[in-house]
């Protein structure tokens, strides 16, 4: 069983399932989405984040490093990628934490008594756990494992999926999962490929296939203008959704944001925002009504 590495811990989340929840964020994801607001998710591997506005010159992350990859300039600290082996010895010493590692090894065990230390917030709201990503089913065993721990203690257990994954694997977290967060970006298969590195068919299959085993699921879906708010999709997602198998799902439509961009940053990268943008707030309503018009149960957010 691979050790996945966990980026963020959530507590008091809100809008990952119902009730207060405790999100528990695995890194590694086989999609690559454009409008991504977590880039660190998409690795498995650790990474080392910087922020030159946090940084204060103090050279103590020069001095820790014991490979000599780290460099003070006056645009603040370089870091050599050829000399770094991500020990993270610059982040423990940064005292403004302008050098920050994401990824941490946690086991079973941990992650289940951080869990276990929100119990109150969950009985109090019915909330519960829910596993995010990057995508968790990318690491199915160790959330198998996961689930079934919190399962043993009648914690509610969400699972938050882009769907792209293997049918058999989907099937046995669905055993152990109370409620799905299913994403759905958009119709088209080449367009998909396009905006995530991937194509749709396994995606659209396996919500298929979970919807006729009666699992609970809210259908979240990311509004980007000029990527899948036109017509042709919103008609094509609404027509899809309404033929899944058992009853209506509800429907969170998401519009995008570009907040991540100083993640982005952080990570010695830059932010192409391309043509996506966010949709107005009347258009947000217009596409609503279309659903809700379709007998369907979108909202706002969530």
């Amino acid at each position: 069983m691979s050790q996945p590495l966990i980026f963020d811990i959530k507590r008091y989340a809100i809008n990952d399932g119902p009730g207060i929840r405790i999100t528990i964020f695995l890194k590694g994801c086989p999609l690559s989405c454009d409008w991504c607001h977590n880039p660190e998710s998409q690795s498995m591997k650790m990474q080392k984040m910087y922020t030159n506005t946090k940084c204060i010159g103090c050279g103590e992350c020069v001095e820790a490093c014991e490979q000599n990859a780290c460099t003070l300039t006056p645009d603040g600290i370089i870091t050599d990628p050829n000399a770094c082996i991500l020990c993270g010895k610059c982040a423990e010493v940064c005292p403004t934490k302008a050098t920050e590692m994401s990824g941490e090894l946690q086991s079973v065990e941990e992650i289940v008594a951080a869990i276990e230390k929100e119990m109150v917030f969950f009985e109090q709201s019915s909330g519960g756990v829910t596993f995010s990503g990057g995508e968790p089913l990318m690491h199915a065993d160790f959330l198998i494992k996961l689930l079934d721990a919190c399962g043993e203690k009648k914690i509610h257990r969400v699972v938050d999926t882009t769907g792209f994954t293997k049918k058999d694997t989907l099937l046995k977290v669905a055993e152990r999962t109370d409620h799905f967060l299913f994403d759905l970006k958009m119709m088209d298969n080449e367009r998909h490929k396009t905006f995530t590195g991937v194509g749709n068919n396994i995606i659209l299959e396996n919500l298929i296939m979970l919807a006729a085993t009666g699992a609970s699921i809210n259908i979240r879906i990311p509004l980007i203008k000029g990527v899948n708010d036109d017509d042709e999709n919103i008609n094509e997602t609404i027509q899809f959704i309404a033929s899944l198998p058992g009853e209506k799902r509800k429907i969170n439509i998401l519009p995008y944001h570009a907040i991540a961009a100083k993640k982005y940053e952080k990570l010695g990268g830059k932010y192409d925002e391309k043509n996506m943008s966010e949709p107005s707030e009347d258009e947000q309503e217009r596409i609503i009504h279309l659903f809700n018009d379709n007998g369907l149960d979108a909202v706002i957010g969530g």
